[in-house]
């Protein structure tokens, strides 16, 4: 099987980024891809203009190509932020102001899946205040995101890299998911499983992959080490990507890797131009 009948989703904010934003959409439908997928855009603010919105959205339907995740607001990322939704005081506040923006959006262009960082630690707070306006903020994700008719991931990220993020393990993060789907009712809190991160935590992926798959409602990849296309490092996604298959995902695959000096359109041999579009159905 490997890449066979994987449905393949480009970041737009890790690739083609030496392109401006409205630009990358339509570079990606020339690499051969049907789906895209970003973190907030707009970094420096969670309510954009409805004017910077509309621009983005007529780039997408431009392009032909489906928005398939959008992370909520998360600070400066890239940057020295992992998410907002943890952080007491303004950065809190930021994020609830966008969490209705944010899934809004997402409905008018089809996407289904809105992505929460979690949001490091911070100085002088008390971890347990920040858990606990962390599940606040995360329900009212999930109660946005189930009234645009999609799923509300929780990413674990990976130690080395976000020392200061608390969700640095597949566990950490399940724990997270099984308590807004608690504290909601709802069901559509998912694992984002990032299989990059793991790696660099030291998990066995083929063991998360059989724990996890049945409450994780996305998968990116990236190869380890480097953060690079599939091939330049250690991982056998083919055999990853097989194993998730046969566990029963079905979803998006999002290829969340750093092309490198290369221009980003150059980094996709590993991937045959004919298993780009995403299969139909």
């Amino acid at each position: 099987m490997g890449y066979t009948d994987t449905r393949f989703t480009v970041n737009l904010s890790i690739l083609f980024t030496e392109l401006p934003l409205l630009e990358r959409p339509a570079a990606a439908a020339a690499a051969g891809f049907t789906a895209v997928e970003l973190w907030w855009p707009w970094i420096d603010t969670p309510t954009p203009e409805q004017a910077e919105l509309d621009a983005l959205r007529e780039a997408l339907n431009d392009a032909g190509v489906r928005l398939t995740g959008l992370n909520f607001y998360a600070g400066q990322l890239p940057g020295p932020d992992r998410g907002a939704l943890s952080v007491p005081g303004e950065e809190s506040d930021r994020f609830r102001a966008n969490v209705d923006v944010a899934a809004d959006f997402a409905a008018s262009v089809g996407c289904t899946a809105l992505n929460a960082l979690y949001g490091n630690r911070v100085d002088g707070v008390d971890p347990a205040v920040q858990d606990e306006l962390a599940l606040e903020n995360l329900a009212i994700a999930a109660r946005a995101a189930d009234r645009v008719g999609a799923v509300l991931l929780v990413e674990a990220l990976n130690r080395p890299e976000s020392p200061r993020y608390p969700l640095v393990s597949a566990p950490a993060a399940i724990e997270v998911v099984e308590k807004v789907n608690a504290a909601t009712g709802l069901g559509n809190a998912r694992f984002l499983m990032d299989l990059y991160h793991l790696s660099m935590n030291g998990e066995d992926l083929t063991e998360v992959i059989e724990k996890y798959t049945a409450v994780t409602g996305h998968v990116q990849i990236a190869d380890n080490p480097g953060r690079g296309a599939p091939g330049t490092g250690d991982l056998d996604f083919t055999d990853l990507l097989d194993r998730l298959k046969k566990a029963g995902y079905d979803g998006w695959v999002g290829l969340e890797y750093k092309p490198g000096d290369a221009p980003s359109g150059s980094t996709f041999a590993w991937l045959p131009a004919p298993l780009r579009p995403a299969p139909a159905g």
